[in-house]
C-alpha cells in the first residue's frame, strides 16, 4: 500500500515534468518562430534587390506594350491626368526615341505599376545632360544640348513663363504644354511635317477663340484642310520658344518680318514704303501686314472677304487713315522696280532716275576730274597764280588789298540759310530713306522717332521753299523796275545763252590743252547750272514731297499709284541733289587747286580784287570801261570776320561731307544689296 506522503511526492514529480514538456515545447516554438521571421527578412531583402535591379532593367519596348496599344488609356475622368497612348512608330522616330521612358519618368520602378503622377523635369534633365556631356567631353553631345539649354533660356524670358493671371503658381504654359514629349522631331525629318500640321491644334488647347479664326484664313485651310507642311503655323509668324505679348512694339515688328520669311519680295516692297521705313528703324506705329491682311483670318486677296479686297480696301486705310477717299485704293503698297509686267510705272520711273543719276554724276564728276588735273597741272609748270588769300591784308610792301564786293549781305543770308536747310534736309530724310542702314536708326533715335524726323523734315523743307519763292519775287521786283532795258540773254542775266556753250567747249579744251583757258562773264556756266538746278530741284523734290505731305488731298484727285511715283522721284532727287551738292559743288568752290581748301567768299561777300580778275576778267573789263569798277571796291574783311568766315565754313563743308559718306552707303546699300 502507498503512504500518503509518497502519492504526494509523485504528484510533484508529475506536475514538474509536465512543466518541463510545457518549456521545451515554448522553446521549440520560439526557435522556429526566430528563424523563419529571419528567412522572411531575408526573402524581403532579396525581393526588394530584385524589384530595384529590375527598375534599371525596364526599357522603352515595355512601357510600349501597354502604353503603345491604342485605347490602352479609358477616357479620364474631370480632374484625372489619362495614362497618354504612345505611337510606337512616331516616338521611336522623335529625338526622344533612343532614350528609355524611365530616364524621365524616374518614379516607376516596376511593370505593373500603380497611378503615379507624372513627374518629368524638361529643364533639370536637359541640363544635367549637358553638364554630362562635358564631363564625357563629348562635343557632338555638348552642341546638340546647348542649343537645347538656350531656348531653355529663351522660354524663361517669354510670355508664356511668365505666372499665369488666373493662377500665380503656374505659368502660361510649360514645356509639355506646347511639346508632347513624346513627338519631337529635328528639321528635315519625315514627321516634321506631321507635327507641323498638328501645331495649331496644340496652340488651339489655350488660345481657342485664335484657333477658330486661324481655321478660316488661306494658311489654315492649307494647313488643316489640304495638309500643306509648308504653309504657315503659328510659330513661323510668332516663333517657338521667344514668344512675347503681342501689345508690345518688339512682337509686332518681329512678326512683321517673320513674313517675310515667306513673303519675301512682298516683304522687300513693303519696307521700300513709308511704312516699312518707320518699321526698320524700330517703331511700330504705322501699318504692318497684319494691320491690312489681318492676323489669325488672313484671307487671299480675292476673297470677297480679305480685308484687302478692292471693296474693303478703303475701310481697311480708313483705320488709319481717316481722311482716306478712294484713290487710296490704287496705292501699289507692294509695287517694286523689278516687275515691269505688273508695275510699269513704277519701273519706268526708277530706271528714269537712275540714268539721270548716272548721266548727271558722270558728266560733272568726269568735268570736275578733268579740271582738277589741268589745274594742278598749271600750278606744278606756274602756268597760274595761286587763289589769293583773304586773310592776306597787305601785298608785303605795306599796302593793302583791293577787294571787290561780289554778293551783298541779302545773298549771303540766303545762301547760308539755304546751306542749312539743305543739310537738316539730307539729314532727316536720308534716315528715313535708308532706313535699314545701321546708322538711319541711331539718327532717328537722337531726334525723338521718325514722327519728329518728320516734323524737322517739313520745316525745313517749308523754309526752304519759303526763301526760294522769296528770291523768285525779288528777282521779278528788280527786273521788273527795268523790264524794258533788261537784257534777258546779257551778261546780269542767269538765263544761259550760247556764251555759256561756248565757254563749257572751250573748258574742255583747256582741259586736253588743246586752247587756253577761257575768259569768263560775270556768271559761268557751272553758276548757271547751280543756280536753275534748285528750280527743278523744289518742282520734284518739294512737289512730290508736299503730295506725300497731303495724301489726302492728293487721293481727292489723283489715284494712289501716284504716291508710288511720289516716293521715287522725291527719294531719288534727293540723292542727286545731296550727291551734286556734296562733291561738284563743293569742288568747284572750294577744292579745285585755286580754291583749295576753302574759299570764303560767300560768307565774307568779299573777293581780292586780282582774283576777281583773273576769275572773271570780261566783267572786270567791262567795268573798269564803264567806269563802274569803284563801286564795287571795298576793304579787306576783318580779321575777326575771316576767321568766324572759316569756322563756319569749314562747319558746313565737314557736315557735307558726312552727309554725302552716308549717302553713299545708304545708296550702294539699296542698289547692289551690300
Amino acid at each position: 500500500m502507498t503512504e500518503p506522503h509518497e502519492i504526494s511526492a509523485a504528484k510533484n514529480i508529475g506536475v514538474g515534468a509536465r512543466i518541463a514538456r510545457r518549456a521545451m515545447w515554448v522553446g521549440a516554438g520560439l526557435v522556429s518562430f526566430i528563424a523563419i521571421a529571419g528567412l522572411w527578412a531575408s526573402d524581403v531583402r532579396a525581393q526588394s534587390a530584385t524589384t530595384d535591379q529590375a527598375a534599371h532593367k525596364l526599357t522603352s519596348e515595355m512601357c510600349l506594350g501597354c502604353h503603345g496599344l491604342e485605347g490602352f488609356a479609358p477616357a479620364p475622368t474631370p480632374g484625372e491626368t489619362r495614362f497618354p497612348m504612345v505611337l510606337k512608330d512616331r516616338f521611336l522616330g522623335s529625338v526622344h526615341g533612343k532614350r528609355q521612358c524611365v530616364e524621365c519618368h524616374t518614379n516607376i520602378t516596376k511593370i505593373p505599376h500603380e497611378k503615379v503622377e507624372v513627374k518629368v523635369s524638361c529643364v533639370n534633365c536637359h541640363e544635367a545632360l549637358l553638364d554630362a556631356a562635358k564631363d564625357d567631353n563629348k562635343p557632338d553631345q555638348i552642341a546638340k544640348l546647348s542649343g537645347v539649354v538656350e531656348m531653355i533660356g529663351r522660354y524663361m524670358k517669354s510670355i508664356h513663363a511668365q505666372p499665369n493671371k488666373e493662377d500665380q503658381s503656374h505659368t502660361n504654359a510649360t514645356c509639355y504644354n506646347c511639346h508632347d514629349a513624346h513627338y519631337i522631331y529635328p528639321k528635315g525629318t519625315p514627321n516634321r511635317n506631321w507635327w507641323r500640321l498638328n501645331l495649331p491644334y496644340t496652340c488651339g488647347a489655350c488660345h481657342t477663340a485664335e484657333l477658330a479664326a486661324y481655321k478660316t484664313s488661306v494658311h489654315g485651310q492649307e494647313v488643316l484642310q489640304e495638309g500643306n507642311p509648308k504653309a504657315a503655323i503659328c510659330s513661323d509668324c510668332h516663333t517657338t520658344h521667344d514668344v512675347q505679348d503681342v501689345s508690345l512694339d518688339k512682337t509686332r515688328l518681329l512678326i512683321t518680318k517673320n513674313c517675310g520669311n515667306c513673303h519675301e519680295t512682298e516683304l522687300q516692297s513693303y519696307m521700300g514704303t513709308y511704312h516699312g521705313q518707320v518699321n526698320t528703324l524700330g517703331f511700330a506705329y504705322t501699318a504692318k501686314c497684319f494691320d491690312c491682311h489681318g492676323n489669325h483670318e488672313i484671307k487671299r486677296v480675292s476673297d470677297p472677304a480679305s480685308s484687302v479686297h478692292p471693296n474693303n480696301r478703303l475701310q481697311t486705310c480708313q483705320k488709319c487713315h481717316l481722311d482716306a477717299t478712294a484713290g487710296f485704293v490704287k496705292f501699289q503698297p507692294h509695287a517694286n522696280d523689278k516687275n515691269f509686267a505688273r508695275y510699269p510705272l513704277t519701273w519706268l520711273a526708277s530706271k528714269f532716275m537712275l540714268l539721270l543719276l548716272g548721266g548727271v554724276f558722270a558728266f560733272f564728276w568726269t568735268h570736275s576730274a578733268l579740271w582738277y588735273f589741268r589745274e594742278l597741272r598749271d600750278h606744278q609748270q606756274q602756268k597760274s597764280r595761286p587763289h589769293v588769300r583773304t586773310e592776306a591784308l597787305n601785298n608785303g610792301d605795306g599796302k593793302p588789298v583791293v577787294y571787290y564786293r561780289r554778293w551783298p549781305a541779302i545773298w549771303r543770308i540766303a545762301h547760308l540759310c539755304f546751306a542749312i536747310c539743305v543739310i537738316m534736309l539730307v539729314l532727316t530724310g536720308m534716315t528715313l530713306l535708308f532706313a535699314d542702314t545701321t546708322w538711319a536708326p541711331i539718327i532717328s533715335h537722337v531726334f525723338g522717332g521718325p514722327r519728329v524726323t518728320g516734323n524737322v523734315h517739313r520745316f525745313f523743307a517749308a523754309s526752304f521753299v519759303g526763301i526760294f519763292f522769296w528770291h523768285i519775287a525779288y528777282i521779278f521786283l528788280r527786273i521788273g523796275r527795268s523790264w524794258k532795258t533788261f537784257r534777258w540773254f546779257g551778261p546780269d542775266s542767269m538765263i544761259p545763252n550760247l556764251a555759256d556753250l561756248n565757254d563749257a567747249i572751250g573748258m574742255f579744251k583747256w582741259f586736253f590743252g588743246l586752247a587756253p583757258k577761257p575768259q569768263l562773264d560775270r556768271w559761268t556756266y557751272w553758276e548757271k547750272f547751280d543756280y536753275w538746278a534748285p528750280f527743278w530741284g523744289v518742282a520734284i523734290i518739294g512737289g512730290s514731297g508736299a503730295m506725300l505731305w497731303v495724301k489726302g488731298l492728293t487721293a481727292t484727285y489723283l489715284p494712289g499709284w501716284v504716291f508710288n511715283l511720289a516716293t521715287i522721284f522725291h527719294g531719288e532727287e534727293a540723292v542727286l541733289a545731296a550727291g551734286f551738292l556734296f562733291t561738284v559743288h563743293f569742288f568747284n568752290n572750294h577744292w579745285r587747286p585755286d580754291k583749295f581748301p576753302l574759299d570764303i567768299l560767300m560768307f565774307t561777300g568779299k573777293m581780292p580784287l586780282e582774283e576777281f580778275k583773273r576769275e572773271h576778267l570780261i566783267e572786270y573789263n567791262r567795268l573798269v570801261a564803264s567806269g563802274e569798277l569803284s563801286k564795287y571796291l571795298v576793304d579787306a574783311p576783318s580779321q575777326p570776320m575771316t576767321l568766324a568766315s572759316k569756322i563756319l565754313g569749314f562747319t558746313l563743308m565737314g557736315s557735307g561731307l558726312l552727309l554725302l559718306i552716308l549717302v553713299m552707303n545708304g545708296f550702294t546699300h539699296h542698289l547692289f544689296g551690300a
